[in-house]
């Protein structure tokens, strides 16, 4: 750890931000059109759990009451910290790897792809489903991980892949797809709403299905990148003195950007195209807590799931009973501190 940031402060910082987290989701769950009280909130959740569920009678409490909470609202700020924490921990990463804290995860092309795939599915309506996601999540997740292949054997060079070759392809795939799927809107201008609305994500109307689908998944490529913490905290003093300290550095770019790709992938199916997380959230937290990645990964993931329930909740609430997308609200607050960013690497 760094100078001033010792194992005790290290796990204190963690334990915060898990309860803030825990918080966060009691009291989000909470909030929305319905009134419905904080003990009942509690009560119905209480219900659903096997252990302690005997003891909970929720009788006097409406059907309809249940299944806002626990079909609605609970799935939707779980899908919400999952999402949240699955792009900001890969834009730490990504940002690590890259050494460039404007990068995020979708700098090479899942962002595109997912878009592409998600059009396609859309204009043929096609029916079918894999680990409870719809057709469109599959066609989605299939887009993304194309797109990522694709830009990867581009800039792949004998077994090296250099990080600005990436970059550079990333660019040029995103921007050729992103070209592809405009024609599709032009042609299919039928359909053009709904990729519109997809490509601004939303996490409403989701329920449980998509999360027993990813959840799994998910944390274990989360897991994976933060065991590769010491690796990238030792790729920061360069990648020639990383590979004499021993770092395998291209295995290690190839794991990162696997298991990254893969989780954001994931989310990003079933959610749509949410930006700036993966930018701001890992760049606020390295300001606060410095580059030490044994610490910068986990809370970058805390944070992130934080601030994805608040942008939801915002979302859906700020002009009630109508929802917009939750790209926009996190357009909001990304697009300035973007500039602060620009504006900052000119000095």
């Amino acid at each position: 750890m760094r100078k001033g940031i010792d194992r005790t402060k290290y796990s204190l910082i963690i334990i915060t931000l898990i309860l803030i987290l825990i918080f966060t989701i009691a009291v989000f769950s909470i909030i929305g059109t319905a009134d419905i009280s904080v003990i009942d909130t509690f009560r119905i959740v209480g219900s659903k759990i096997p252990i302690i569920r005997r003891y909970i009678d929720i009788s006097d409490i409406g059907k309809s009451h249940e299944t806002i909470i626990w079909s609605i609202r609970l799935p939707r700020v779980l899908l919400g910290v999952l999402v949240g924490a699955s792009l900001s921990m890969a834009g730490a990463a990504f940002q690590g790897i890259f050494k460039n804290p404007m990068a995020d995860p979708y700098v090479i092309g899942i962002s595109s792809g997912a878009a592409l795939g998600a059009s396609i599915a859309i204009i043929l309506k096609i029916n079918i489903s894999f680990m409870n996601l719809s057709t469109i999540s599959v066609f989605a997740f299939i887009g993304a991980l194309a797109a990522v292949f694709t830009v990867y054997n581009i800039a792949k060079i004998k077994s090296k892949v250099p990080v600005t070759t990436l970059l550079l392809a990333g660019i040029a795939i995103g921007q050729f797809l992103t070209a592809i799927m405009s024609f599709l809107m032009v042609i299919y201008s039928k359909d053009m709403a709904k990729i519109i609305y997809w490509t601004m994500g939303s996490l409403a109307g989701k329920g449980w299905g998509p999360l027993k689908g990813i959840t799994i998944p998910v944390v274990i490529s989360m897991i994976g990148i933060s065991l590769f913490s010491r690796d990238l905290n030792i790729m920061l003093t360069g990648e020639e003195s990383a590979q004499s300290l021993g770092v395998d550095v291209e295995k290690t770019k190839i794991y990162i950007l696997i298991l990254g790709s893969f989780m954001v992938s994931m989310v990003v199916s079933i959610s749509g195209i949410i930006g700036f997380v993966g930018l701001i959230i890992p760049h606020i937290v390295r300001i606060v807590l410095g580059p030490d990645n044994r610490i910068l990964l986990p809370a970058s993931a805390l944070v992130g799931a934080i601030f994805m329930i608040f942008a939801d909740t915002m979302a859906r609430t700020i002009i009630s009973p109508i929802e917009i997308p939750v790209g926009i609200i996190t357009a909001l607050f990304g697009g300035p501190f973007f500039l602060y960013l620009l504006r900052k690497s000119k000095k």
